[in-house]
């Protein structure tokens, strides 16, 4: 049964048809995800859908008794009312706190909030975890949310599909989180040049679906145009020789794909990086790091030591308030540590890109203001102008010529984003690059990332980005250390969940300063017990020092070795062996160190 129909729907702003005689049906207990550019429509739909909009032509029905759950990007509370008030609303709190489904939505979205806070004083992340509780709490028919991950973390991210993929009501979302996508969606509509297109599966069968329909109208187009080229031929010399026609084989989806090389040529672009970097990148010595200065607010770093070297691709993963931007900051010297020190390759050309858009002249060209910085910069082995890299993050034609002033949001952090790669850095610190940008535009993105040689340190909610463009996943579990997670995200979610990192509200309590007192061994190990895992731990560490040797000697005898390709192949595979052989050595490390409860 459908809920809703749309017949012959069109709707423009201004001279700009976004929706043009568009006929669709949302079934009960459908499931779809809408992608599109910015500005293609998306959110046009969804309000046409809801009724919030009436279109300029065209009709929609709703069922009878249709209840429809809305939540749009501006989460428009009433900042007198308190988060209590908003959420629960009447409800009973022996009613609420009886409701399982109830306290696991409270829970995991606003359990680090007093319910007795005024919206007016929440941040835009907390508002938009408000918003969710107070829409999920209550049953609907259909659930239209439009960017719904804006602002929330990854495990938040995580929890907020299983439970959507757990109720029964139809789903429409409108969301650039493409990880997301999969986990809920079962169809995927694309809104383009009006239409609306529509294709089975989740957002990996979408792109699969896409590349086939654009292989067959190629195969098409060429077969229309070698038919013109015999007519015209005919029409000249008069009927053809006989000839065979060409055959056009047609193949599964995943055969566009089978013989695809690797995103990235890791021992390529090692070369590039060890070449421009040397072996020295960003090397923390015992430091030790507050997240609002010396001895103020959350400790984000506990006596760190850690290495950053030559091509590394790292992402930093962590709860809001862990401090991750905290870390990008002090690599980018613009804070510096309580005590230890941070030691800076001599070569770092450095490029940060904050969540703050930078100031950029307003009256100033789109073009103008790239090109001042560079017209021309190498990525990989390619050289681009700036206005060919425009270009490929969505300033196409007329539009590099606009001026600054009249540019939304997306536009400026796409500017500002190319901008630095333009300034040819060999270390990129990335907070947050895709707030605001939409698939095509990640894509390309990503691409560019793909052939950009030098050390990548990413900050990023978008779980599908971050494990497109890393190689290794680092985590801030509230414990003052960075953590290697060799199972990246997943494995990020399963220590979470099982308890062994803090929560939210813990990492973002100031930390507790107790009387000194004597060392007291470890509750349920003797004392013998105790020095046992103590000169355990003693071992691991003097092991990990001398793997991290022999890791840096690998990267140096790998610059030495930038024209050899055979004997590059055969440092790349020891040095991923030694990889391997120092994550499990890690491994026993964490594990010995939380039997002593260090």
């Amino acid at each position: 049964m459908n809920l809703v129909n749309l017949e012959s729907v069109s709707h423009a702003y201004g001279p700009k048809p976004l929706l043009s005689d568009v006929s669709l049906g949302i079934e009960d207990g459908e499931r779809i995800g809408v992608v599109g550019r910015n500005g293609g429509g998306k959110t046009t739909l969804l309000r046409v859908i809801e009724g919030g909009v009436s279109p300029d032509s065209g009709r929609v029905t709703h069922t009878r008794g249709l209840r429809v759950g809305f939540l749009s990007q501006q989460d428009p509370l009433d900042p007198g009312m308190t988060v209590r008030d908003l959420v629960l609303g009447d409800m009973a709190e022996h009613e609420w706190a009886g409701d399982q489904r109830v306290r696991e939505i409270l829970g995991n979205l606003i359990g680090d909030l007093d319910l007795d806070s005024k919206a007016g004083d929440l941040s835009g992340g907390e508002r938009r975890r408000t918003a969710l509780a107070r829409l999920l709490i209550v049953e609907h028919d259909l659930i239209m949310l439009d960017e719904p991950t804006n602002h929330l973390d990854i495990e938040a991210i995580a929890w907020l599909a299983g439970h959507l993929s757990g109720r029964r009501s139809a789903l429409v979302v409108v969301t650039h989180d493409r990880w997301f996508l999969d986990a809920v969606s079962t169809r995927t509509w694309e809104v383009v040049d009006g239409r609306v297109e529509r294709y089975e599966g989740g957002y990996a069968a979408y792109v699969l679906a896409k590349a086939e329909r654009a292989r067959v109208a190629q195969a098409a187009e060429e077969r229309r145009q070698n038919l013109m080229r015999k007519e015209i031929a005919w029409l000249r010399r008069g009927p053809p020789a006989r000839t065979s026609k060409p055959k056009f084989r047609v193949d599964a989806a995943q055969a566009l794909i089978a013989n695809e090389p690797p995103p990235r040529e890791t021992v390529e672009l090692l070369k590039f990086a060890s070449a421009r970097l040397g072996k020295t990148v960003y090397d923390l010595e015992d430091v030790t790091l507050h997240a609002g200065g010396p001895g103020a607010g959350p400790k984000v770093l506990d006596r760190c030591t850690w290495q950053f070297g030559p091509g590394d691709r790292v992402g930093l993963i962590g709860v809001n308030g862990s401090g991750k931007s905290s870390v990008l900051r002090l690599l980018a010297g613009t804070v510096a540590p309580d005590s230890g020190r941070v030691v800076e390759g001599r070569t770092v050309r450095l490029a940060h890109l904050s969540q703050e858009l930078a100031e950029l002249d307003p009256t100033r060209r789109v073009l103008e203001t790239v090109e001042e910085i560079r017209k021309y910069v190498q990525v990989g082995k390619k050289e681009w102008t700036a206005s060919q890299l425009l270009e490929r993050l969505g300033f196409k034609g007329e539009a590099q010529w606009k001026v600054v002033g009249d540019l939304s949001g997306g536009e400026r952090r796409r500017l500002q984003l190319l901008r630095l790669l333009m300034d040819d850095p060999n270390v990129l610190l990335l907070d947050e690059p895709t707030n605001d940008l939409d698939i095509e535009t990640l894509n390309e993105l990503e691409d560019l990332l793909d052939g950009w040689p030098g050390t990548l340190i990413l900050v990023s909610h978008d779980r599908y980005f971050l494990e497109r463009v890393t190689d290794r996943s680092v985590a801030l579990l509230g414990d003052g250390r960075l953590s290697l997670l060799p199972g990246g995200v997943d494995e990020y979610l399963e220590r979470r969940a099982a308890g062994t990192a803090q929560t939210a509200r813990v990492a973002a309590q100031p930390e507790a300063r107790p009387e000194p007192s004597a060392p007291a061994a470890p509750q349920g190990l003797s004392a013998k017990e105790e020095r046992e895992l103590r000169k355990e731990l003693n071992r691991l560490e003097r092991q990990l020092d001398k793997l991290a040797g022999q890791e840096a000697k690998l990267h140096a005898e790998m610059a030495g070795a930038a024209g050899d390709y055979e004997k590059l192949g055969d440092l790349d595979a020891r040095l991923r062996d030694l990889l391997a052989q120092k994550e499990t050595v890690e491994a026993e490390w964490l594990e010995t160190a939380d039997r002593l409860g260090d």
